[in-house]
């Protein structure tokens, strides 16, 4: 460099406070991955925030799986007598709500072998799992199945946060404590954003499967149904519950005449496969429901083309574990449900209110 050359020679430590300068952006970046990760961490489990997205056809397969296995624990239970009976109490019409082995344990066979298969799904159980239970020995529920390959041709993909699984270990404990194991069923519904969509009905006891799938196909055991939804030598067959009678047989007198068939039954389950299969006209119940006593076969009668509301007309919505209880009664029926519907609603009965 010449002697006379004024340009400055750069100083490495006069810009040492602008090297270390604090980037606030970098800052903002930093905390919003920080952010990010955190959440994550904690939500990264949770069903709402996955999106997953799950084959119908194969959730079909493993509910029909999961009814079959609950219902042989079911089996075996009541013909060990080994049922182990205690009360959850009374209902608010004052009939006991009993629960035994056969509950819990059907419970614990449904709900993980669905859980292990489809593990970003919400399943909402009749029962609970207790905490120190080892379920390890419970295996995923199989996703293929005979009849649904041979009865569905397209799948459907649908995203795991969009679906609500409603399982009833064993429906009709009341009377499987009383030894009528033809009104026991084990249940399990599919509901798409609170649409019934697939349902299957399982006997434990005659070992026999209804499943159904809306718009999509049914099991063979539905695919040819007697009933009509025809009234005949003007007499109507209403099937009402044994042990949650309120006053459905009044009602039902009332409304169809005298001549009315009533036919005590139990189960839900029950109840709507003999509206299916040509027993009775209609299912009709006056007072409070769970919704897992009633998603399943009220996806089956969507799938035929049936219908099932409650006693106002309004179609039950089974996208909310917290709204589990239906207060407003429930009509099923095959055909012309709007006849029923129409007939009950002549003497003033509504909606009731919740509470």
């Amino acid at each position: 460099m010449a002697l006379n050359d004024k340009r400055e020679i750069p100083n490495p430590t006069m810009n040492l406070g602008a090297s270390v300068r604090v980037n606030k952006c970098g800052v903002c970046v930093l905390m919003t991955l920080m952010v990010m990760v955190v959440f994550l961490y904690k939500y990264g489990n949770n069903t709402e925030f996955k999106r997953e997205v799950v084959s119908l056809r194969s959730l079909l397969s493993a509910a029909i799986d999961a009814a079959e296995r609950g219902g042989r624990v079911v089996y075996d239970v009541r013909e060990a007598a080994t049922l182990h009976e205690q009360s959850k109490g009374k209902t608010k019409e004052g009939a006991n709500d009993p629960v035994t082995d056969g509950d819990i344990k059907s419970h614990l066979t449904m709900f993980f072998s669905l859980q292990k298969s489809f593990p970003a799904i919400k399943i909402i159980s009749e029962e609970h799992s207790l905490s120190d239970v080892d379920v390890s020995s419970v295996s995923p529920a199989a996703l293929i199945h005979p009849e649904v390959t041979a009865a569905i041709v397209e799948d459907q993909m649908v995203p795991a946060g969009d679906i609500r699984v409603w399982i009833d270990p064993l429906d009709a404990t009341q009377e499987y404590t009383e030894n009528l194991k033809e009104y026991v069923t084990t249940m399990v519904c599919v509901a798409v954003r609170g649409h019934p969509t697939i349902g299957v009905i399982h006997k434990p006891f005659s070992k026999s499967t209804a499943w159904a799938w809306v718009g999509k196909g049914v099991s063979p055991a539905l695919r040819q149904t007697g009933n009509q939804g025809v009234i005949k030598n003007d007499i109507a067959r209403i099937i009402v519950s044994r042990s949650h009678a309120g006053d459905v047989k009044t009602v039902a007198t009332a409304a169809f005449g005298e001549k009315t068939e009533v036919i005590p039954a139990g189960g839900a389950g029950y109840k709507t496969l003999a509206v299916v299969e040509g027993k009775a006209d209609a299912y009709v119940h006056s007072t409070a429901i769970k919704k897992w006593d009633l998603c399943a076969g009220n996806a089956v009668l969507f799938a035929l083309h049936g219908n099932m509301t409650t006693l106002g007309g309004d179609h039950l919505d089974y996208g909310s574990q917290e709204e589990y209880k239906n207060e407003g009664g429930v009509l099923a029926t095959l055909t012309n449900h709007s006849y029923y519907l129409q007939k009950l609603q002549v003497l003033g009965i509504k909606t009731p209110k919740a509470g």
